[in-house]
């Protein structure tokens, strides 16, 4: 098998290793547009959006929307016993998201509704694919996920409808929407994986007490609190009434991930990493709240969300599927285990730079650089991993997405 074919035989290998790209190489764009902003230039980019929207849209719904290809593809086969999905419609899936991120790039020289069409195509044929497995043995918690993907369309709907010229002003709303449907997502699956994985490491190194616990009606007030928060932007709901929801996501969030022995995981980052992403995401979610209650910037908020939740959980999730469906020990290389450390520091300079303005500019810049060491270390590390084949013999059982 040819590399080209490999990296389109397996979900993972070509969406994972796309996000990894896109996320370094869109980063890497912002952050020379606000270096030359910082320095007094002036450089105007090929989309219609102002920048700072670009930018947005493009870490939510191009990066996330990557991440989450690769990682349902992944799964749902192996939740549901089904097939993957083929080469052919692996590689038609990815050209599509392909197509929506070069349409948004360009949309300066492209009608608005024809950028809209390409870039809103990804989601639904996605959905479709994994709506043909599910359905085969449908269970509530996963279905679920597709609900969640639909919140996640329709929010960049709301953003594609201001562009075009349809509303006037639904971007805002949508753009929230897509980063909290990001951060409910990782509420559900974030909430799965991570006391699963750890149980399962704890077990194989023998240990037969004091495994992680996860309270199933603890798990159901986190991911319904979270949930308001997308929904409730799109519906148009006052962000008061949103905050006490998001104020009980977060607490909710970080009750769990308390009991599911993060200290043990402490010399093993490929777990820890899990670990500090789900506490990151559920902090965002509770500084949101208290964002909507006018005690802190809501800046802070979502980019601690945005960095320090969707980005650490995808990245974790990201390197480990990878090691572990290609045969690999499921131990993150150097490279990649400091690009988990990285990420939790960009959160914090990002926050740095919202809630103090004398140190913004510099602050902004320094997690978009921290942002680019890491994602260039994963990509740089796993680069042969993605195109090349299966290890012949996996050091250590791989535990399923």
């Amino acid at each position: 098998m040819t590399p080209l074919k490999r990296l389109f035989g397996d979900g993972f290998r070509v969406f994972f290793l796309s996000a990894g790209l896109f996320a370094f190489l869109a980063m890497a764009v912002w952050e020379g547009y606000l270096l030359i902003q910082a320095l007094g230039g002036v450089l105007d980019l090929p989309t219609a959006a102002p920048p700072h929207l670009w930018h947005a849209h493009e870490m939510i719904f191009g990066y996330g929307s990557a991440a989450l290809g690769g990682f349902l593809l992944t799964a749902v086969p192996n939740w549901t016993g089904a097939k993957s999905a083929p080469h052919r419609f692996i590689a038609v899936a990815a050209g599509l998201w392909l197509a929506g991120r070069l349409a948004v790039w360009t949309s300066g020289a492209l009608p608005p509704a024809l950028v809209a069409v390409l870039d809103l195509a990804f989601v639904p044929v996605l959905a479709s694919n994994l709506l043909t497995q599910l359905i085969k043995r449908p269970k509530p918690q996963q279905m679920i996920i597709l609900a969640i993907l639909t919140t996640f369309w329709v929010a960049n709907l709301m953003v594609h409808l201001e562009w075009t010229g349809l509303t006037s002003d639904t971007a805002w709303a949508g753009l929230r929407a897509g980063l909290l449907t990001l951060g409910a997502m990782i509420m559900v699956l974030g909430g799965r994986v991570t006391p699963g994985f750890t149980k399962n490491a704890m077990v194989q190194s023998g240990r037969e007490h004091g495994l992680p616990v996860n309270p199933m009606p603890l798990a159901a007030v986190a991911i319904a609190a979270a949930l308001t928060q997308p929904l409730g932007y799109l519906l148009g709901v006052p962000e008061t009434w949103l905050a006490p929801f998001a104020l009980i996501a977060g607490v909710a969030g970080l009750a769990r991930v308390a009991l599911w022995r993060g200290l043990w995981t402490r010399d093993k980052p490929i777990l820890w990493t899990l670990h500090l992403s789900y506490a990151l995401n559920a902090l965002g979610f509770l500084t949101l709240g208290l964002a909507n209650l006018g005690l802190t910037t809501d800046l802070a908020a979502l980019h601690l969300l945005g960095i320090g939740g969707v980005g650490g959980m995808t990245l974790a999730i990201m390197s480990r599927a990878t090691l572990g469906h290609t045969g690999r020990a499921l131990i993150a290389p150097k490279p990649v285990a400091l690009a988990y450390a990285l990420i939790p520091l960009s959160a914090l300079a990002r926050c740095i730079g919202a809630e103090l303005p004398a140190f913004h500019t510099p602050a902004v810049l320094t997690a978009g650089a921290l942002w680019l060491a890491a994602f260039g270390l994963f990509t740089a590390a796993l680069w042969p991993v993605f195109w090349g084949p299966r290890a012949a013999r996996a050091p250590a059982k791989a535990a399923p997405t």
